[in-house]
C-alpha cells in the first residue's frame, strides 16, 4: 500500500493541484502551500491577489510554531481626501448586499509576494522555480470559469471591469463570461516566471514598484515607492490559547481575528455541550449571543486599543470577561473576500495560509494582470472611518490561520475567507470538531449562523423549530439564507488523527478541493 505524502484543501482544483504536484514530487507542506497560494492569485483572481496581504502560520513537526505576517502595510504619507480616487461600490451576495470602497485611493502596500518567498526561504525544501512550474503550467493554459468562480466575478464585476484590463480579461465582446468560458493572464505567468527567478525584489524596488507608485501618484493613490521599498514581512509567535483540553494556536495582535476568536472560544468554554447538542437550540442561542458578546469587546475594548502592548491582559481583564460571561450564561438561562489552504504533509508539517485582495481596487499592475488591493476601502478594517488610519502601520485584519491541537494527539489546521464572518466561522469549524466530533466534511460544509449589526443571519439546514427556539435582543431579527453561501466563509482544512493518518476537508461554499497524495 502506497504511503500518503500528504493532503492539501484549497478553494478550487486547479489550486490544490498545483500544491498536489509539489508534494509529489517530495516537496513539504509549506513547499505546498507557497505552490497553490500562487496558483490562487490565478484561478481565485477576483478574491485574491499577489497585490494583497496575507498571513501563513508554520506548524513544524518538532512544534516550533510561527506565523508569517505579510499582510498590507498603511502609507507612509496620507493625501487629502479629496486628492483621492476612493469611491463606494455595492456588492451583491444575491440575499444581501454589501457596500466597498475602491480606487487607487484605497491601496495599502501589498505583502503577499514579499511574503511567501521569505516563507519558503527559511521552510522550503525545493527551488522556487520549481515550486512555481505547476503554477505557470496552469495558467498559461488559462482558467476555464466554473460555477463558483462565476459566482466571484459576477458579484465584483463593477470593480473588475472598472478599468480596460479588467475589461479583456473578464468580459468577452463586453459580455460577462459564463460558465466553461476561458480567460488567460498570460502577464501575470510571465511576472510569476520572472519572479521565481529573480526572487521578490523586481516586485518592490524594480520596475513594478515605480509602475504602481506612479500610477498612484497620477491618478490619486496614496502609495508611494518609498511604500514598497521599505514593506517587511514581520515574524510572530502564535497567540496560543485554550479552549476545554484542546490547545489553540491562531493570528496574533495586531490583527483582530486571532484574539477575538480566542474571546468568542473562552466564551462559549463556560457551556458544556455534549455531541447530541449540535443543531440544538442551547447550541445556537449560545453561538448567537457569544458572536453578539465578542462584538461588543471588540467595540469597548479591543478596537481602539489594538497596538497598546497589554492588549491581551486589557481584552481578557477578569472583571470584564466576567461581566460578558455572566451576560452569556444569563441569556441561556432565559431562552471578505479571501482564499485560504491548508496542506499537511507525511511529517506532520502544517502550513494554514490566508491571503486577500479585499474586493481589489478595480486597478492592476501594468503589465502583470494582477489587481492591487482595496484594504483602505474595507469597513471592517478601517473601524474608526475611512482616512482616519495612521501611516505606516501594519493594518489589522479578520484573518486568522489556525491551528487546534488535541491531547490526544490528534490536530487540525484551518483557515477561511469571509470578512468580518471569518471568526464566526473558524470558531464554529472549531466546536464542530471539538464539542461536536463531527465528520471532517461537516466540519466544514454543515450550515453556519453569524450575528452582525441587527440580523441573525442563518444558512438553511437547521430544523426550525430549533430556530424558532432563540431569543434574540430587541431590535434583532433573523434572517434566512436560501442557500449556503460564500458570504458565510470558506473554511478549508486538513487533519491529523492519533495515529498519524492524515486527511482533508474542503468548503463547498467556494468550489473547496481536496487532494490526498501518495
Amino acid at each position: 500500500m502506497s504511503t500518503c505524502k500528504g493532503v492539501i484543501s484549497a478553494g478550487d482544483r486547479l489550486t490544490a493541484e498545483a500544491g498536489a504536484e509539489i508534494l509529489r514530487a517530495g516537496g513539504n507542506a509549506f513547499d505546498a502551500a507557497i505552490a497553490a497560494t500562487f496558483m490562487s492569485f490565478g484561478a481565485s483572481s477576483s478574491i485574491t491577489s499577489a497585490g494583497g496581504g496575507g498571513f501563513l502560520l508554520a506548524h513544524h513537526r518538532n512544534a516550533h510554531n510561527l506565523v508569517y505576517d505579510f499582510f498590507v502595510q498603511t502609507p507612509r504619507k496620507k493625501r487629502s481626501a479629496h486628492e483621492l480616487d476612493f469611491y463606494p461600490v455595492t456588492v451583491d451576495f444575491g440575499d444581501k448586499t454589501q457596500e466597498f470602497h475602491v480606487g487607487l485611493g484605497s491601496i495599502s502596500t501589498p505583502g503577499n509576494i514579499k511574503g511567501l518567498f521569505e516563507a519558503h526561504r527559511d521552510l522550503g525544501s525545493v527551488p522556487m522555480t520549481e515550486i512555481m512550474a505547476p503554477v505557470l503550467e496552469r495558467i498559461k493554459n488559462g482558467i476555464t470559469l466554473h460555477k463558483q468562480t462565476k459566482y466571484q466575478i459576477d458579484i465584483l464585476t463593477p470593480i473588475l471591469i472598472s478599468s480596460e484590463e479588467g475589461r479583456k480579461i473578464y468580459q468577452r465582446k463586453g459580455k460577462p463570461l459564463q460558465v466553461g468560458d476561458t480567460y488567460h493572464l498570460h502577464r501575470m505567468a510571465d511576472t510569476f516566471e520572472y519572479l521565481s527567478r529573480s526572487g521578490p525584489r523586481e516586485f518592490y524596488e524594480g520596475e513594478i514598484a515605480h509602475s504602481i507608485a506612479n500610477k498612484c501618484k497620477e491618478n490619486g493613490g496614496n502609495l508611494t515607492y518609498d511604500d514598497l521599498m521599505n514593506y517587511e514581512v514581520v515574524k510572530r509567535r502564535p497567540l496560543s490559547t485554550t479552549y476545554r483540553t484542546t490547545r489553540i494556536l491562531t493570528n496574533p495582535p495586531p490583527s483582530s481575528g486571532g484574539p477575538l476568536i480566542a474571546f468568542l472560544l473562552k466564551l462559549l468554554e463556560s457551556i458544556p455541550f455534549s455531541k447530541n447538542d449540535y443543531g440544538k437550540s442551547k447550541h445556537l442561542q449560545a453561538l448567537a449571543d457569544a458572536i453578539k458578546l465578542t462584538g461588543d469587546a471588540r467595540d469597548l475594548r479591543f478596537e481602539q486599543n489594538i497596538f497598546r502592548d497589554d492588549i491581551l491582559g486589557h481584552l481578557f481583564e477578569p472583571a470584564f470577561f466576567d461581566a460578558l460571561r455572566q451576560a452569556l450564561l444569563s441569556s441561556l438561562h432565559k431562552s471578505g473576500n479571501t482564499a485560504h489552504v491548508s496542506v499537511i504533509d507525511a511529517q506532520g508539517n502544517i502550513a494554514s495560509t490566508t491571503t486577500s485582495v479585499g474586493e481589489g481596487c478595480g486597478h492592476f499592475i501594468p503589465g502583470t494582470n494582477i489587481m492591487l488591493n482595496n484594504m483602505l476601502g474595507e469597513e471592517d478594517l478601517n473601524k474608526r472611518g475611512f482616512h482616519l488610519w495612521t501611516e505606516n502601520q501594519r493594518m489589522s485584519s479578520m484573518m486568522s490561520p489556525t491551528l487546534v491541537l488535541l491531547k490526544s494527539g490528534a490536530k487540525m489546521g484551518l483557515g477561511s475567507g469571509g470578512s468580518n464572518r471569518i471568526r464566526s466561522a473558524i470558531t464554529q469549524a472549531i466546536m464542530n470538531y471539538v464539542d461536536f466530533k463531527l465528520p471532517f466534511d461537516d466540519v466544514v460544509n454543515n450550515p453556519r449562523i453569524h450575528l452582525e449589526y441587527d440580523h441573525l443571519d442563518i444558512e438553511p439546514g437547521y430544523n426550525p423549530d430549533e430556530l424558532n427556539k432563540i431569543a434574540l435582543p430587541g431590535g434583532i431579527h433573523k434572517f434566512l439564507w436560501s442557500e449556503k453561501n460564500m458570504y458565510f466563509g470558506g473554511v478549508h482544512a486538513v487533519f491529523m488523527d492519533d495515529k498519524n493518518n492524515p486527511a482533508g476537508a474542503g468548503d463547498r461554499r467556494r468550489a473547496g478541493y481536496v487532494i490526498n497524495v501518495f
